[in-house]
């Protein structure tokens, strides 16, 4: 089995309070749950969820998914170097010939990950076992331990409840942004009674809630946890931004010297400003936000 002492984590990540007047003059304290903080190259709950995954794994190589900008496959890559694991990591979209990679998927390369690029249609259908054994054949990772897509699946989000466990009686509402809703799963699952969770969906299509239904059956039995989700702020889709939304995530770090990563983060962080000022916080209201990555480096 291998061993997994070259990814101690920073835990209970910090928890630091921020002092902004776009929620305290509507009676809203606001919190920073710093998962970003956990690991330096395992960022937030890439952490939370690999781990548990990479145990179960029991040495073998991983195979994994994502787009070209996942910050799955980043972790998962560095995860293999730092662990001398191999790994595979299944691209949705076609390589273009004579292009270079982006920064991401270059860094996903020097970690020492195979690339291994499918068109969309495949990508779209990787879950049905025929699809999965194809591409596992054409990648040549069969035999490998496949960790799903945003690593969320059942270990994952049992090990995302640690999330929720270490902000209990920390916060009334605690929110996160959403890819897979793994985190989410877990994280709802960990908090008090009292607490709730929220998720911000990156992406748009509404499918999300039966998704994270689906997980916290695997990994609990049933749906558990008081969770929601408001799907307003994804601003057209994964990887997807906007003008408006540069500009705040920019004055944001001004506002607090705090780098905001832009797919994820900012688009919680402005949902919560947003939905402050409409006033969907009552008076008094504590609100933790997980911080679950920074911006990735570009060259």
């Amino acid at each position: 089995m291998t061993s997994t002492d070259s990814l101690a984590p920073r835990l209970p990540s910090p928890l630091q309070e921020l002092r902004d007047d776009r929620f305290s003059r509507h009676g809203v304290r606001l919190l920073l749950k710093r998962d970003d903080l956990i690991h330096p190259e395992l960022i937030g709950n890439k952490w939370r969820k690999l781990v548990p995954n990479i145990e179960a794994a029991q040495g073998r190589a991983l195979v994994t998914f994502g787009g070209a900008y996942s910050n799955h496959l980043r972790a998962t890559a560095a995860a293999g170097r730092l662990l001398g694991l191999g790994t595979t990591g299944v691209v949705r979209g076609q390589e273009l010939a004579g292009r270079p990679l982006n920064p991401s998927l270059s860094r996903c390369a020097a970690d020492g990950m195979r690339l291994h690029f499918v068109d969309r249609s495949t990508y779209r259908h990787k879950s049905e076992p025929e699809t999965l054994a194809a591409i596992l054949r054409a990648a040549g990772a069969e035999g490998a331990y496949v960790v799903p897509e945003g690593g969320s699946n059942a270990q994952a989000v049992r090990g995302c409840r640690a999330l929720g466990e270490e902000l209990r009686g920390r916060a009334d509402v605690v929110a996160v942004a959403c890819g897979t809703g793994g985190t989410l799963a877990g994280l709802a699952a960990g908090l008090a009674a009292r607490q709730r969770a929220l998720g911000i969906p990156v992406l748009k299509g509404g499918f999300l809630a039966h998704d994270i239904e689906a997980l916290q059956e695997r990994a609990f039995g049933a749906r558990t946890g008081a969770w929601s989700l408001d799907d307003r702020f994804h601003f057209g889709g994964y990887a997807r931004t906007a003008p408006a939304l540069d500009a705040f995530a920019e004055d944001f770090e001004q506002r607090h010297a705090l780098p905001v990563e832009r797919l994820y983060v900012a688009k919680l962080l402005y949902g919560l400003v947003a939905l402050a000022e409409e006033g969907a916080f009552a008076r008094g209201t504590t609100v933790a936000a997980v911080v679950t990555g920074r911006p990735f480096p570009q060259p």
